[in-house]
This record gives C-alpha cells, structure tokens and sequence, in this order.
C-alpha cells in the first residue's frame, strides 16, 4: 500500500469492524482489518449453531470473501497485542506466536467483549460460555454428549445429573439457550433413545435479577416467564452461581439464606462480559479511563480523549449507557467510516448519535419477542418480525438463503441437522495452531521441541 493515502486500521472483523469497512471499501483510503478468526461471525445466531440447528457456514463468512470486490481493503489474521501511540504502530500475533507490525493513521478498536466468570476464571472449565465458534461447537459437545452419556447409565442420581442442564444468566443469550435445549430435547431427540426419556431432561435457568430479559420491558419479560414455563425451564430468580464443578454447581440466594446445590454435568455460562484484553491494554497505554467491565470512556465522536486518531466502537465504547448490541456496533463503524470521509473532506466530524431499533429474543419455534420503541410483539408475530431482522443482517446472500431453508425445514420437521460432534481422540496429540501456550498438548516422549515447534 502507498504512504500517500491515509492508513486505516480495524481491529476486530465484528459487526463494528464489518460495516466500518464496508463503508470505506472504494473510498481513498488503504483500510486493514485485523481479526483473529479471519472471518465475521453472526454472534445473535450462535446459541442455534450450538444446539444443532444451524452450521458454523450460516452464521460466519470469511472476510477475505466479504471485501474481495474492495481493492482498498486488505484482511489480516492476527491478534492485537500491542500498541504505540507515538508511532501509531500496532503489534499484532501470528497463529504460530510469531509477532508482525501494521501502521496506522487512523485507529478503529472494535475487538468486542469476551465472557465473564467476575474474577472465577476456573469456573470456565466447566461452564463454558457463548462467544465464539469455538465455545459454540463445545457447548454443542457437551449437550449432546449428555445424552448419550445418560442413555448408558441405570436409572438413579448419576442419570439424573447428566440430564440437568445449568444456565447461567437470564439474558437473551441465557433465555435462547435454555428454551432452544428445553425444545430439542422435547421435539428432536424425544423418540430417539431407549434407556432415556429425554422429555425428562431439566434445564435450569439462574439469574440475580427479579425476571428474565431485564432489557426487556416488563410486559415482555412476564411473556418469556410463561414460555419458558410451558417449555418446561426451571426459573431460579434472585440468586447467583457461587461455585461450578465437575458434577454442579452451588447457588446463593441474593436475599440470604442457605447455600443450594444441583447436581448438573452441563453448566452454560451468559452471566456476563469483559473487555478482551487488548483493550484493557490500549486504555492503560493511552491513559483513557474504564468502567468496571473495562470499557472504554469516550469522546462525543467515539474517539478517545488526546488521541483523535484513535476511535473505539461497539461493546468496548463506554460513553452515555451505550448497550452492548450488534446496533450499537454497527452505527458506530458506520460513524467512524464517515468521520474518515468528511476528514478526507475537509469537514468536521459530527457526534456519533445511537438511534435504538429495539431488541428482540427468540424462545422457542413459534415464540420470541420484539421491542421496538412503543412496538411490543410477542408469541408467533414475534418470532416472524426476529426472523426478518435476524436475516436482513446476516453477511452474505448465500447463508440467507441457506439458513431461510433451515428454519423452514425445522419448523416443518423436529429434526436439527446440524448436530454432530466429535470427541477428541487421547491417542493423537492434535496439530493446530494455538494462541496461547498454556493449553497446549505436551509432546511426545520421543519427540524433540524442535520437532513439535509449528
């Protein structure tokens, strides 16, 4: 790329980072999107990905097909690991842990949120969370290894614990994960077993608010208690998860009162979210001020206070209760975007306004809620509006065909067909690349580091 035209670097390939650089695709401008996953993933949808009724091919595209009409844009895998300000240099980490360096004229932080555990990271051993593919394709595992685990056991606790199912948190994520449970296994596995009745399967949905959905008016919120009380979730207000383990987890009631155990070998984890790390390091180096969550304090235009080159968007921006939705993200690219044009314009930057298109939560097959303004749709028009809106947004023309096709073919049969897993094999050592150290597999006895480097 040439020096004379302003550099523009993305970091992150979410929905911020998507339409940022989709609004700068054809403009004179050199755009790099850095992304550690090489491609965009469609984060409302995840939860169906992870129980089986969509692909990891309907809810992702790889970004170098996204921008390949844009000449302008240029795709990078790689993670961001640090960064110099007075260079405008950011250092970013190869798969192999080798490291690279890109030039900047203008920054674009839109790396995104990671899950919580508030300070328990070893819980995430045993209750994963819902961020990316990854945990989707393992929560995947998970449940359905559940049941095939039960279906080899005699009737008694050990069955019993296999088919409890724990969900942490009642937001949208939580609600979606235990209703879309709850119905596979009262519609698609219900007459696939012989030892099990997997109608029988308890999912348990905990939370420390009064009701689920709090984003959500009340009205609403009092709706999806009842679906998931026809659906058959057992809603436990008012109390957190103090412990998870191997075989359960313990629960304290916000009120007082005794601790409760349940035994349950499936924990889901959606009670919360942090900054990646990345940008908790961009805050520190630049001097910005956090919230508690690590967001990123922010001036009226996005950018941060002494650095107008430097702009954070999406879940990371922390300014005026910005929420943490895929709209949010998405105006925000679109405002830097055009920040970098009216720049090339000559003009002055405007304030970056959040208009909110409302909220929407999926239940079950003929069940979700939509909240737009003074709008409140619910039960089976409220599921029609969530699938419209749901594929307006997906990237690409190919999966909004191909999951339209999907959801057709899973309304009309109780089949999921895309639910298998594999186990991993203890034989094999796995040849992947990593991103850390730390969980890699040790090398063989008869092996030399020299061999096992990639």
């Amino acid at each position: 790329m040439g020096n004379s035209r302003m550099r523009v670097l993305i970091i992150g390939g979410g929905f911020g980072g998507l339409f940022c650089a989709r609004r700068l695709g054809g403009v004179d401008v050199d755009v790099t999107l850095l992304d550690r996953a090489a491609g965009h993933l469609f984060q409302p949808l995840l939860y169906q990905c992870a129980t089986g009724t969509l692909s990891i091919g309907q809810i992702s595209r790889p970004l170098r097909e996204e921008f390949a009409r844009h000449r302008n844009v240029t795709t990078l895998l790689g993670e961001a690991v640090d960064v110099d300000p007075q260079s405008r240099q950011v250092t970013a980490r190869r798969p192999d842990e080798t490291t690279f360096t890109i030039d900047y004229d203008v920054l674009v932080v839109a790396a995104g949120m990671q899950q919580s555990y508030f300070g328990k990271e070893h819980f995430a051993q045993w209750a994963p969370g819902m961020k990316t593919l990854d945990d989707a394709l393992h929560i995947r595992q998970r449940v359905f290894t559940a049941f095939e685990i039960a279906e080899t056991l005699p009737p008694g606790p050990e069955r019993d614990g296999w088919l409890t199912f724990a969900v942490a948190g009642g937001g949208p994520t939580g609600v979606e994960l235990a209703g879309q449970i709850r119905e596979m296994a009262t519609r698609t596995l219900a007459h696939e077993f012989h030892s099990i009745d997997p109608e029988e399967a308890r999912v348990l949905l905990f939370d420390g608010g009064e009701r689920v959905l709090k984003a959500f008016c009340p009205e609403l919120g009092e709706k999806a208690t009842q679906s998931l009380n026809r659906l058959g979730v057992e809603l436990h207000m008012g109390v957190h998860v103090t412990d998870v383990r191997r075989d359960g987890v313990t629960i304290s009631p916000k009120a007082g009162g005794p601790d409760e155990q349940y035994a349950a070998r499936t924990v889901l984890w959606t009670a919360g979210v942090e900054a990646v790390p990345f940008a908790r390091h961009i805050a520190e180096v630049l001097g910005a001020e956090t919230d508690r969550s690590g967001r990123i304090a922010v001036e009226p235009d996005l950018s941060v206070a002494g650095y107008p080159e430097v702009f954070v968007i999406g879940d990371l921006a922390g300014r005026e209760n910005l929420p943490g939705v895929a709209e949010n993200a998405m105006q925000g690219g679109l405002h830097v975007a055009s920040c970098v044009r009216r720049e090339l314009a000559g003009k002055p930057r405007k304030p970056f306004r959040y208009r909110d298109l409302g909220s929407a939560a999926y239940i079950a097959r003929g069940q979700a809620l939509l909240q737009v303004g003074p709008v409140k749709v619910a039960g089976f028009f409220g599921w029609l509006a969530w699938g419209f809106i749901h594929i307006a947004f997906l990237a690409g023309i190919r999966n909004r065909f191909s999951t339209v096709g999907t959801w057709l073919v899973t309304i009309a049969r109780a089949s999921r067909s895309h639910r298998a897993f594999m186990l991993g094999a203890a034989g094999l050592p796995e040849q992947r690349y990593t991103w850390t150290t730390w969980d890699a597999l040790p090398p063989p006895p008869d092996s030399s580091p020299e061999r096992d480097k990639t």
